[in-house]
Parts: structure tokens; C-alpha cells; sequence
């Protein structure tokens, strides 16, 4: 039986502001859905809420994972549960080769489904990791480089797809992957993503922008306006939205209120 993620009536505000009016979504293990908007719609905040930031106020609402209330759980514990959040701009930190940092987390979760594991074997961990880098075709000496810095913004993205290549999340939510890549860059990186999805991995794809939707195909996409998913249907709406813009669902919203 497939895991969800299943968002349920989910208000959220930041410094006191309401973002997110009431959110509806559930994303299946075995589906791609795609979440699109423009700026300021709630879309990367919803992606924060769902890892548990803490500037993210939840004032109503639940966040249901494979049975567990997420609002009772902190990052890491969602985390170590299969929840995975690739970020729009990844943070570098100089010092820790990326190895290292993939090798730790994967020890972090190994250790919370058995406090007395010791972690992965470094020789282990090496063939591991080899494996998922000549699955994504990345160079070896990729993972001796410290974790994004001086990173192009193609290679910060590729990191973030070996990283979940790695953990093997359950559900993988992509925060606007495609930020910042040429098309070079944005093919490399959907094609990586492309290579994880299958039945055990549920993916929700926030974009702004219907090219990346070109390499990653959902089965499901849904239009976020002002805190609240507005419209959703099949693959076509992004092609719909690329065309007419987001002004035909903000007349339709209009004449709803009415």
C-alpha cells in the first residue's frame, strides 16, 4: 500500500502574516504532482511548512505522513520518516565535503530506525555512493568537493538530487529545482529526478515555470493564488497556464466571490 502525504485545510502565517488560506493536497508515493503560482502565491512557503521551519507559524490545519501528524514532529524526524526537501537556493557550507555530509545523514537515519546501528561501513558507504553518482552521471570527484560552495547553480541542484538519491525519500518535494539553470543545466537535473521516481517515490514539483514540466512529467498540477490551490487538473492546465497566463483563474475566482 502506497504512502501519502496528505495536507488538510492548512492555514499558515509568518511574522503574524497569513500565507497559506486553506490548503487541500495529497501527493501519493508513485505520483508526480506539480504545484504552480506566481510569486507570492505560498508556494515555497508551503514547502517550508511541510520540513517544519520554524518561522512558519501553522494556525489551523494538519499535515498527515504515512499516519503521523507532522505538526508533532521536527525537521530531522520528518526527515528520517521519508520526507525530503530540495531547496530553491542551497546553502553552502565550506569544510564539509558533501560525502561527508550524505554519509552522516544516511548514519541519522539508519540510527533512528535502530539505536544500535554503527552507521554505514565507509567502504560500504563508498560503493553506495559511487552507485547513485554513475546513476545520475556525476563525476566521482564530485563528492570530495565541500557541500555547494562554489557550486554553479547546476551543480548546487545535482547535489541536492544526489542527496535524495541517497536517503531514498518517500516523498521528494522539489522547491523550484529549476530556479537559476540554463536548459543544459535543467535537463541534467530533471533527468536525475527522473532516474528516482518510481512506485516507492512521490514527488511534488513547485515551480513557477512550465519548461522544467517538459523533462518531468505529472500526472497531477495545481494552480496556487493567494494561499490557496485554485485550480487542479491533468498535465494540460501547465500548458494552459503557459499560454494564458494566471489572469483567466483570477477572473474565475473573481466571479466566484461574487
Amino acid at each position: 500500500m502506497s504512502v501519502a502525504l496528505e495536507i488538510r485545510n492548512l492555514h499558515v502565517s509568518v511574522e503574524n502574516k497569513p500565507i497559506l488560506k486553506g490548503v487541500n493536497l495529497t501527493v501519493r508515493q508513485g505520483e508526480v504532482h506539480a504545484l504552480m503560482g506566481p510569486n507570492g502565491s505560498g508556494k515555497s512557503t508551503l514547502a517550508y511548512t511541510l520540513m517544519g521551519h520554524p518561522e512558519y507559524e501553522v494556525t489551523a490545519g494538519q499535515i498527515i505522513f504515512d499516519g503521523h501528524d507532522l505538526l508533532e514532529m521536527e525537521a530531522d524526524e520528518r526527515s528520517k520518516l521519508g520526507m525530503f526537501l530540495a531547496f530553491q537556493y542551497p546553502v553552502a557550507i565550506p569544510g564539509v565535503t558533501l560525502a561527508n555530509f550524505i554519509r552522516q545523514s544516511i548514519n541519522a537515519h539508519r540510527k533512528a530506525k535502530n539505536e544500535h546501528d554503527s552507521g554505514m561501513p565507509i567502504p560500504e558507504f563508498r560503493r553506495f555512493l559511487k552507485e547513485k553518482m554513475d546513476m545520475l552521471d556525476m563525476d566521482h570527484n564530485f563528492a570530495g568537493r565541500y557541500l555547494n560552495d562554489g557550486f554553479s547553480g547546476g551543480e548546487k541542484k545535482r547535489a541536492e538530487i544526489l542527496q535524495m538519491a541517497a536517503l531514498e525519500p518517500r516523498i521528494a518535494v522539489l522547491d523550484e529545482t529549476d530556479s537559476g539553470l540554463d536548459i543544459d543545466a535543467l535537463r541534467i537535473v530533471s533527468e536525475g529526478v527522473n532516474r528516482l521516481y518510481g512506485p516507492d517515490l512521490g514527488v511534488l514539483v513547485i515551480t513557477h515555470y512550465q519548461r522544467i514540466l517538459n523533462y518531468i512529467k505529472p500526472q497531477h498540477v495545481h494552480i496556487m493564488l493567494n494561499g490557496q490551490i485554485a485550480e487542479s487538473g491533468g498535465p494540460d492546465m501547465a500548458l494552459h497556464l503557459e499560454e494564458h497566463g494566471y489572469d483567466w483563474l483570477r477572473e474565475k475566482q473573481g466571479e466566484s466571490a461574487e
